[in-house]
């Protein structure tokens, strides 16, 4: 199990802002949103 920077508890608020933003729901919507998170964090191009 990778590890996340979101929480299960955060997901759904974050999420529900998102999809009122005109983000349609992907299946892997979740993981892309973990990989931005990461891409920012880490400081990879």
């Amino acid at each position: 199990m990778p590890r996340l920077m979101l929480t299960d508890e955060f997901w759904p608020k974050l999420e529900k802002i998102l999809l009122q933003e005109a983000i349609y729901n992907k299946r892997n919507l979740r993981m892309t949103v973990e990989g931005v998170l990461y891409r920012m964090r880490v400081g990879c191009p």
